[in-house]
């Protein structure tokens, strides 16, 4: 018996942290197109958006377990510098539950 392992998908607010404005900052709001495009390439994140009017994105992450997702975000260039909020997210169509 083959057994699968369920997809995970997860809304990923992050936020700057203004009051940490620095050249750091920059430098890792500027290398985050950088490391995001091979977890794009890869199915991992499924869309990268800028929240506009905000400093910081919206990301849509497909992984394999919160543990997976946690090693990601603490990997990100801008982890010391941002807040984050995680919304999980669950598939309504009706083939989903499938």
């Amino acid at each position: 018996m083959s057994r699968t392992i369920p997809v995970m998908k997860f809304l990923v607010m992050w936020q700057i942290e203004l009051s940490l404005l620095s050249r750091e900052m920059a430098g890792a709001v500027a290398r985050m197109p950088e490391y995001g495009a091979p977890l794009a390439r890869a199915g991992t994140v499924l869309a990268r958006y800028h929240v506009v009017g905000g400093h910081g994105g919206a990301w849509i992450y497909d992984v394999d377990s919160h543990e997976q997702l946690e090693r990601l975000l603490a990997l990100a260039p801008v982890y010391n510098f941002a807040r984050y909020t995680i919304y999980p997210l669950a598939d309504m169509a009706p083939d989903a539950q499938e």
